[in-house]
């Protein structure tokens, strides 16, 4: 790798997931009618009133990591793809809806979050935002 590209983040893939391919993981290969992110980590631990927390980026040891990737599942089984960054400062579209998806989110990632469980308590304080973003985009 060129020392100007930046190195990706580890990711965390859910081994249960089928994939549509022999050779493929299933983040790649997903089968028909599979939700988007398919093939991604659901944290069962985040489950709070319906909504849980997918991730893409690993978020073990993401204490030095400008962002971490990742999704939300809403109480309908609908998702929406969060990228939580150090440097936001107020959550905001980065994509609206799309088949499949009720958006893409910038949501502010603050400095003392460092792993997966500091990651679930920020996703439950900011879970009041994202249902009336989910509320949105089903209204439109």
């Amino acid at each position: 790798m060129s020392k100007d590209m930046p190195e990706g983040r580890p990711i965390r893939t859910d081994p249960t997931a089928e994939s549509a391919s022999d050779t493929q993981p299933a983040f790649v290969a997903r089968p028909a009618g599979a939700a988007v992110y398919h093939g991604f980590a659901v944290l069962e631990s985040s489950q709070t009133d319906g909504w849980s927390l997918g991730v893409i980026s690993d978020p073990s040891n993401s204490a030095t990591a400008d962002y971490l990737d990742g999704f939300v599942v809403a109480p309908d089984g609908s998702r929406a793809g969060l990228i939580w960054d150090r440097g936001a400062t107020e959550i905001a579209e980065v994509l609206g809806p799309s088949p499949g998806r009720w958006g893409v989110y910038s949501i502010p990632l603050p400095r003392h979050v460092g792993g997966e469980d500091e990651l679930i308590a920020e996703f439950r304080r900011v879970l009041p935002a994202l249902n009336a973003l989910w509320i949105k985009a089903h209204d439109a």
